[in-house]
């Protein structure tokens, strides 16, 4: 199977996964039911989780999957971005979808996001300019009276890789770097009430192997080896370890944080607390659209 029907088999699954993440993403659901209940359909469908699911709530742009004790419920009104992704044979598709519970208050603003990628994926052809997709992304967003995130940015994507180049920025940063044939590329649009910008929060629980080198500890050993033989360089989550390795499995992980073999990634909250609406497709440049 050549890379085109792997990320094409990833997409379908991927767009299954996330349709059913609307339906289960309701008032009462704990956060981590349906991050799990995701990854479970996923597995299901003979996919495997390219990253964690991401549930990310209100003023929370991005990084937010539950822990592995997490009592979090979703509540009427809670504006829910689920962020999912599907590799097969490392290759991925990459999508996301923002759902209001209970409330139709936030209609306009995940329009905006909507909107603004149906635009983009229009201009993600060979020999566009990335520059094109972001100042379209920031017309879109603009014109319906909310701001795109700006130091938030689709991306590349490539076999075990979940963030390469190109930037695919939302908002027109001049660069003039054409696309490619065969090119993976995921545009994802934020829009907000707030500033634009999103800061560093609390740490996430996820992390991404960056450095495979040789650890001391024996037990610190086995989840190296664990990571590496079922995750790549892909992003996994301290919930996925415990399940394996049990509570212990959490100081160990600190280990091979301050060892620089594994980074985690920190929380993404939106600098002035605005709402977030999120949107996102994979395209295979010369393709489509395969979310």
């Amino acid at each position: 199977m050549d890379f085109k029907e792997n990320l094409i088999k990833a997409g379908k699954i991927v767009r299954e996964a996330r349709e059913y993440a609307k339906e289960i993403a309701n008032e009462k659901a704990k956060y981590i039911e349906v991050a799990e209940k995701v990854e479970k359909k996923i597995s299901d469908l003979g996919g495997k989780c390219a990253f964690p699911v991401d549930v990310s709530v209100n003023h929370i742009a991005a990084h937010d999957t539950p822990l592995y004790n997490d009592e979090r419920v979703l509540v009427k009104g809670d504006l829910v971005k689920v962020d999912l992704g599907v590799h097969v044979d490392g290759y991925i598709a990459d999508t996301a979808v923002t759902v209001e519970i209970g409330t139709n208050n936030y209609k306009k603003l995940i329009g905006a996001a909507e909107k603004a990628l149906n635009m983009a994926v229009k201009l993600a052809v060979p020999n566009s300019e990335i520059f094109e997709i972001g100042k379209v992304i920031q017309e879109e967003i603009t014109s319906s009276g909310f701001t795109p995130i700006k130091n938030l940015s689709g991306h590349g994507l490539k076999q075990y890789q979940v963030h390469t180049e190109p930037a695919i920025t939302n908002y027109n940063n001049n660069d003039k770097t054409k696309l490619k044939e065969d090119m993976i590329i995921a545009i994802e649009p934020f829009a907000t009430t707030g500033q634009g910008l999103v800061t560093e929060g609390k740490n996430s629980g996820i992390y991404e192997l960056v450095n495979l080198k040789n650890t001391r500890n024996f037990e610190a050993r086995k989840i190296l080896k664990f990571v590496s033989e079922n995750y790549n360089t892909l992003p996994f989550c301290n919930r996925w370890i415990i399940k394996e390795f049990g509570l212990k499995s959490q100081f160990l992980l600190k280990q091979l944080e301050n060892e620089k073999i594994i980074q985690q990634f920190a929380i993404l909250p939106e600098k002035a607390k605005g709402m977030v609406s999120q949107a996102e497709h994979t395209i295979l440049v010369g393709y489509g659209v395969v979310t």
